[in-house]
């Protein structure tokens, strides 16, 4: 029987050769995890959207969302692939399976499920004491968050995606679980699907005391039905930044400043 010492030194070993080199994230919330996990090092392809963070300045890209550049990311040599399902359409989805090349699939619904993937990833790349480290940072501002803006009856909000058409978040999308940190919920917490198309006379129905949404005119558009609780009380509010439409560890600094925004005087 080999000594203790011994077996745990060949188990390092074995972890060693099995950890990942060269990585391609297709989804900006995933490369921001990775970096925050102190592994960018290991990012030798990124999928755009939107500004990325200075680390990945010069990572190579793959396309951008919804138009994924197969022979440019295969060119890289990739030894893990980290993939949003909504980021690339469903052929090429099924595409990347048969590509033998091993692919971590995240798509956190609440923020317990982020903190979760945060660890999940860490220990994809080799980093597993930092994803202990970052999940628990993590665990504990959530927590305080939610001390912090607990209600006995939570604030009814709609959350306004696009428009027109009008586009909200549903139950299972990750921002209508940040909006109960925030004291609120969200209307439209019944419908399945992540972003509904939903009617004008439905949000009247449903009367919610605050509208958010990403831009003034989107805001004013809805002072023509005054007889919105919304409205009365003169709760059409601004989404402060983007974010939250990126869950990754930053998420959690963004949804700080939502609540803020949302009830200012706790």
């Amino acid at each position: 029987m080999k000594p203790r010492w011994l077996a745990l030194l060949l188990l390092a070993f074995a972890a060693q050769a099995l950890a990942v080199e060269r990585v391609v994230s297709l989804a900006p919330s995933l490369s921001e995890i990775v970096v925050e996990l102190g592994a960018a090092d290991l990012l030798v392809g990124v999928l755009d959207g939107g500004e990325r963070p200075a680390a990945l300045a010069k990572v190579a890209s793959v396309g951008r969302y919804g138009q994924l550049n197969i022979e440019r990311l295969l060119s890289l040599k990739p030894d893990l692939i980290l993939l949003w399902p909504g980021s690339v359409g469903p052929a090429q989805r099924e595409q990347l399976q048969r590509l033998n090349i091993p692919v971590y699939v995240a798509e956190p619904h609440n923020l317990e499920q982020l903190t979760q993937q945060v660890q999940a990833i860490a220990e994809q790349l080799g980093r597993a004491d930092a994803g202990r480290q970052l999940s628990a940072q993590l665990r504990q501002r959530l927590a305080g968050l939610r001390q912090r803006y607990q209600r006995a009856e939570p604030l009814r909000v709609f959350y306004q995606v696009w428009s027109p058409p009008l586009y909200t978040v549903g139950g299972g999308q990750i921002i209508s679980d940040a909006l109960s940190v925030c004291g609120a919920r969200n209307v439209f917490d019944d419908l399945t699907l992540p972003a509904p198309q939903v009617s004008v006379e439905a949000v009247l129905q449903r009367n919610p005391e605050v509208i958010l949404a990403a831009d003034q005119p989107q805001l004013d558009a809805w002072k023509a039905w005054p007889q919105l609780a919304a409205v009365a009380q003169g709760r059409l509010l601004l989404v402060p930044d983007k974010g939250l439409e990126r869950p990754s560890g930053q998420m959690l600094e963004a949804l700080a400043r939502l609540c803020q925004v949302i009830a200012p005087n706790r």
